[in-house]
């Protein structure tokens, strides 16, 4: 039986890929959102924080990773406001919170409509010492943070 994942990954390319060469495909064909958000994070842009795209972190793929302060940050699509994908980033979240990993999740739509305010809430989290993340402080990570509208 397959994972939602490997579903997900054939359905995309119609054979079962590994999850780092699912990652390097989702590299090459970054949406718009992803690519705008990539210019800013990229060469160590934010708050000397060196970000990684599309990083495998088995059973998922994170869209934007900075290992020093255990930050995901994804940028959500259509297909995360059904039921079953609401589902799954609840999984998911749940896992990669296990894992100390805090997640900062905007739409697509955020990151073109108000591009400023995304980046200042990535700015205001990066800009905190792993110490001194609200997440160290209580053991999870804090609520979504919202974009200013």
């Amino acid at each position: 039986m397959l994972t939602r994942l490997e579903e997900i990954r054939h359905e995309i390319t119609g054979e079962r890929l590994s999850l780092i060469e699912f990652a390097r495909k989702l590299r090459q064909e970054a949406t718009d959102p992803e690519a705008l958000l990539w210019a800013c994070l990229r060469g160590r842009r934010f708050n000397k924080r060196k970000f990684r795209r599309q990083h495998p972190a088995a059973p998922y793929v994170l869209d934007f990773y900075c290992a020093d302060l255990k930050l995901s940050i994804e940028l959500d699509g259509g297909q995360h406001n059904t039921i079953e994908g609401r589902q799954h980033d609840k999984e998911r979240e749940a896992f990669l919170r296990s894992q100390g990993i805090e997640t900062l999740r905007f739409t697509n739509d955020e990151m073109m409509r108000y591009t400023d305010s995304v980046l200042n809430v990535i700015w205001n989290r990066t800009a905190l010492t792993p110490q001194n993340s609200p997440s160290s402080k209580t053991g999870a990570p804090p609520g979504k943070p919202q974009a200013a509208k």
